[in-house]
This record gives C-alpha cells, sequence and structure tokens, in this order.
C-alpha cells in the first residue's frame, strides 16, 4: 500500500491530524494507497510556508523562474512512463492515452508558461495634453489556491500552477482525492529540480475538508478551481463574499453539429474521439450529437459501427481504446442516466449496460460506450452533465434548428461544428452560447489561446496572457513630468 503525503514547505509530510484514507484503482475496484485526511490546520501550515516564500519568489527575476518551470517541464518528461503508469493507475484511463497526451500536455504547460513569463509585458499611455505618461505595474496576487479535477489530474493541475508560479506567486494546491497519485510525485519533482521550500504547496484531502479550508482562508488571495458547476457555485458563494479573485471552469453539455457538407470520414473518426476519449470524462466532449436529417441515418449506421470496435480493456493493454470509470459512485451515477434516458423515451441504440470483465479487471468500473436516440432536446438527459460514456443523436433540419438544440442548455463551454461551407461556419461561430468553437476539428488546442466558459459553464479564462492576467493585479501608475 503506497503511502502518499503532503507537500508543504519544500518537504514530503504526513497530515497534522494523522488521518488517512483509501484511494482505489478503477480498473481492478481495489485499494492501493493511502491518502491524507487533511484539514485547515495542513492549509494553514502550507498559507504560513507560502507567505514567507512569497516574500522572496515575488522578487526572483524573470529568468530565474523561467528556468526552474522549465526544469520541471524536463523532469516530467524524463519520467514520462512512471508518472504515465501512476495517471492511468489513477484514473482508469488507457496508458496509451496518458503517455500521448496527459504527460506530455503537462510538461508542455510548464514549458509554455515559462516562455510566456519572458514576453509578459505591461502597457503605458502618453498624455501629451497633461505632459504626463501612465504605465501597468502587474503585480503577484500573493498566495493563491489552485483546485483541480479527477478526469486530467497532472495536466489539469499543471495547467493552474505553472501561470501561478511564472507571475510570481506562491500556491496551495489540491488534487482530487480519487486521483492523487501524479500531484504526489510531483512533489517530488519539484524537490528535485529545487523548486524553493514554499512556493508550491500541495495537500491532499477531500474536497469539503482541505479544498473548503483553502477557500475560505482569508489569506488565500485567488482561487482557481475546475471541476462541476454545483461546487463552482459554492466556491463562488463563499469565496465572493471575501472578495477574492476567481477562475471557474466548469460543466459542460456541448453540441457537435453535422452538415451533410462536412468532409464525413474526418468527422466520423473524431467524432468517436469527441464522444469517448477517456470515456466521455472530458468536459470537453460532445455528448450531444446533431446530425443533419438528410445524412441522419448513414451517420447513426456508420457511428453504430465504428463505437461497436472500440477496444474496451485493461488500461496496462496498450491496445486498449477505452478503460475504466473514475469511481464506483461515478459509474453508479452514469447507469442512472441511462434508466433516466429510457424512462424518457430514449432508445439505447448500442452499449447501455455495465461490462464485467475477467481476470485482473473484473473487479472495475467498466461501462460500455451508450449511445441513445429519441429524446427531446429539452429532457434531462440533454440538458444534465453526464460525464460519462453516453452521448445522444438526434436529427436536425437547417442552422436555425442546430442553433436552437445547441443553445438549449444552461451549459457553454464548447462546441464542435462540421461543416465545408465557410459563410455557415462562421454564422454559427458567431450565434453558438460556448466559449470554445471548433470548426471542422476537436480539442485542437493552442495554448495561447482563452479557455473557459459561458453561462453555467464558468467565470474566467485560463490560457495564455487571460491565466497570467488572472494570477497578476495590474497597478496603474501616473507620471507628471512638467
Amino acid at each position: 500500500m503506497e503511502l502518499i503525503r503532503n507537500y508543504i514547505d519544500g518537504q514530503l509530510c504526513e497530515p497534522i491530524n494523522g488521518n488517512y484514507f483509501e484511494c482505489f484503482e478503477p480498473a481492478t475496484g481495489e485499494s492501493y494507497a493511502l491518502i491524507p485526511n487533511s484539514d485547515k490546520d495542513d492549509v494553514q501550515q502550507a498559507v504560513i510556508a507560502a507567505k514567507e516564500a512569497f516574500r522572496f519568489w515575488s522578487r526572483t527575476s524573470t529568468d530565474y523562474r523561467h528556468d526552474l518551470l522549465r526544469r520541471m517541464s524536463e523532469l516530467i518528461e524524463e519520467n514520462l512512463s512512471a508518472l504515465a503508469s501512476a495517471e492511468s493507475k489513477d484514473t482508469g484511463k488507457p496508458i496509451s492515452l496518458a503517455s500521448t497526451v496527459d504527460i506530455p500536455r503537462a510538461a508542455s504547460n510548464f514549458k509554455f508558461f515559462a516562455n510566456a513569463l519572458t514576453q509578459f509585458a505591461s502597457e503605458s499611455h502618453e498624455m501629451p495634453h497633461a505632459n504626463a505618461i501612465n504605465y501597468t505595474l502587474r503585480q503577484p496576487i500573493g498566495v493563491v489556491g489552485c483546485i483541480s479535477p479527477w478526469n486530467l489530474p497532472l495536466y489539469l493541475f499543471t495547467w493552474k500552477i505553472a501561470p501561478a508560479l511564472a507571475a510570481g506567486n506562491c500556491v496551495i494546491a489540491k488534487p482530487s482525492e480519487l486521483t492523487p497519485m501524479t500531484a504526489f510525485l510531483l512533489s517530488k519533482i519539484c524537490i528535485e529540480a529545487g523548486l524553493p521550500k514554499g512556493v508550491l504547496n500541495i495537500i491532499h484531502g477531500y474536497g469539503q475538508s482541505s479544498g473548503e479550508a483553502i477557500v475560505s482562508h482569508p489569506e488565500i488571495k485567488a482561487i482557481s478551481f475546475t471541476g462541476g458547476t454545483a461546487t463552482g457555485a459554492r466556491i463562488a458563494a463563499q469565496a465572493a463574499p471575501m472578495f477574492k479573485k476567481l477562475s471557474l471552469e466548469l460543466g459542460g453539455k456541448n453540441p457537435n453539429i453535422i452538415f451533410a457538407d462536412c468532409r464525413y470520414d474526418q468527422m466520423l473518426q473524431t467524432t468517436i474521439r469527441s464522444s469517448f476519449a477517456n470515456q466521455g470524462q472530458i468536459c470537453l466532449c460532445g455528448s450531444r450529437i446533431l446530425v443533419e436529417k438528410s445524412i441522419y441515418e448513414k451517420f447513426k449506421r456508420d457511428f453504430l459501427e465504428k463505437v461497436q470496435q472500440l477496444a474496451v480493456g485493461d488500461p496496462n493493454n496498450p491496445e486498449t481504446q477505452f478503460g475504466a470509470l473514475v469511481s464506483k459512485a461515478h459509474m453508479e451515477k452514469v447507469m442512472r442516466y441511462i434508466e433516466l434516458a429510457k424512462e424518457e423515451g430514449g432508445e439505447v441504440l448500442t452499449g447501455g449496460n455495465v461490462i464485467q470483465m475477467e481476470g485482473r479487471c473484473q473487479g472495475g468500473w467498466f461501462v460500455a460506450p451508450t449511445v441513445i436516440e429519441g429524446l427531446p432536446a429539452d429532457c434531462r438527459t440533454n440538458q444534465e452533465e453526464i460525464f460519462g460514456p453516453v452521448v445522444t443523436i438526434m436529427p436536425f433540419d437547417g442552422e436555425d434548428e442546430a442553433l436552437s438544440y445547441a443553445n438549449s442548455t444552461g451549459y457553454g463551454l464548447s462546441s464542435t461544428i462540421w461543416t465545408e461551407n465557410l459563410s455557415r461556419a462562421h454564422h454559427m461561430a458567431a450565434q453558438i452560447q460556448a466559449g470554445i468553437v471548433w470548426i471542422n476539428g476537436w480539442m485542437v488546442r493552442d495554448l495561447r489561446t482563452p479557455f473557459g466558459g459561458i453561462k453555467h459553464s464558468g467565470v474566467g479564462r485560463e490560457g495564455g496572457w487571460e491565466a497570467l492576467r488572472f494570477f497578476t493585479e495590474p497597478k496603474n501608475v501616473c507620471i507628471s513630468y512638467r
């Protein structure tokens, strides 16, 4: 049984209360690690360390911070195999996905913000009529909190930590209690890289204890959170009266809109990925597939054939395309939604069942990739985030109907449009209520671009200058020179 420890003030340490709880491997259903059940006392210890470190870290040169962040990126790359194995074990995702997407992206996050730091500049505004000039200082906030989810553990953990550190802040970070291992391994990478003590502190534990302690601590000045919309609402309610800066990247119920003039083969292959990558446990997955009527029956036939060919299996097998769901509770939630879809009049075209695996994974939490049709746009199945391997398909007739369906939910994170009509693509992109629009592609990510959603999908933007602006406070300085 692996013993995971907190990382506070540059050292690996046990929780102050001495309490732990079990961590389970989704593919087997068996516990394999003990996680610190940290609370407000551990957070307080981390804040004290971070405040002390901030006095030094906030005054370091951009070159110094750049070199340290680049070193952390290099160490992630050097430890790719071990990190990918840990990520797969923690989440149930295929090791091939962790090796080619999750861990390389974590390394890229540190590399990108290390480089972005050296190019980050402020503005000046001359006032010749008043013989004055204004310039803007962008200064680090202080101690900030970063809370990340379980679906892309190291990928999203580093997406928050890297810009916060680059901007000169000190960080109290909390990974999901379901997937703590790569954050623990990152602690060891921090030590090896020579990151000064207290600059980054990693606290493990439940959201209602350690997470809430981070959000409510008066000396943690900003919160960057990725997770469910309900949790985001609770964080906002708690943090807003304390006037903390908030960045909330929340849920999605994303439309995948397919017009008859699409590049069909490319669309079909990508739609398999956008529906079921990471077992559908990505906030950007296209869970509502809207297909123009003239090609609906052809799409349905071809899509089902490809879905049924997905290789479901042990995440350790490099040939596996589709692994386990993250927890037993989440598997049961997904199955309840499938039953709800049936009650609402939907027909399960494929999947809809728990898969009983054999051998090592016989106790694992596997749900077959599921496709449902025959549901109205306003039913709960089409309105609520399932966050699993479940998609609905429905036909539409024309752009107006497609937009009506696409915009009918309370979410507005991402969307995908498949068309070769340039005018239509621009028109649809302008009218869709989403923070991200992909045209003829999915998950094509440039780290320089703003990332985030509207409506119930969140507040604020991450990525590029947006992240560095969030983790700094602008100060205007006006000088009269005559």
